[in-house]
């Protein structure tokens, strides 16, 4: 693959619509249009002083699937954002609680075919009640669940959204619970 063109199509908020176009060693022209992303962040807010290992989960509000779906919370990195402070942040915009301590446990691609967005995993341990406002467009209840439910629910299938999926796997083989 050589020859690459891109330009941007429309800019939001926090990413970019891009198209591209490129030209194959075999001369064929290649036209693509993929989002551009400045990555996110994927939190496990683990409770610490439950008698049974237990997770806040949100159940938020997604307007491109019109309802309400249980997931981790999760936010987009500002431009050159530190991903620690992003971690921090969403954790207290979405959950009101801070983090002690936070142990990335690696990176994924959400959707790889559509965008090039990365997507940093943490175990956030050592809560404390330290809450900042919510975003105006996010309606959000924080919920307490058992984390071997949500291990089942990942294996399943009944849990759906991947980053969720990604975060209880990666935690549970982390807190070897898997």
């Amino acid at each position: 693959m050589n020859n690459s063109a891109r330009y941007t199509i429309w800019q939001g908020k926090s990413w970019r619509l891009c198209s591209a176009a490129r030209v194959l060693a075999d001369g064929t022209l290649v036209k693509t249009t993929y989002i551009d992303h400045p990555g996110a962040v994927v939190l496990v807010p683990w409770l610490d002083d439950s008698p049974e290992p237990t997770v806040l989960m949100l159940r938020q509000y997604r307007h491109a699937l019109a309802d309400f779906i249980l997931e981790l919370p999760a936010g987009t990195r500002g431009e050159n954002e530190d991903w620690n402070a992003c971690a921090q942040r969403e954790l207290r915009e979405e959950t009101g609680q801070e983090a002690e301590q936070l142990i990335e446990l690696g990176r994924c691609w959400p959707a790889p075919g559509v965008s090039n967005e990365i997507m940093a995993i943490y175990l956030a341990c050592g809560l404390h009640t330290n809450p900042l406002p919510q975003d105006d467009d996010e309606e959000i209840e924080v919920v307490p669940y058992p984390f071997n439910d949500l291990v089942r629910m990942a294996l399943d299938g009944s849990l759906l959204d991947a980053k969720s999926i990604v975060g209880i796997l990666r935690t549970a083989r982390y807190k070897r619970l898997l």
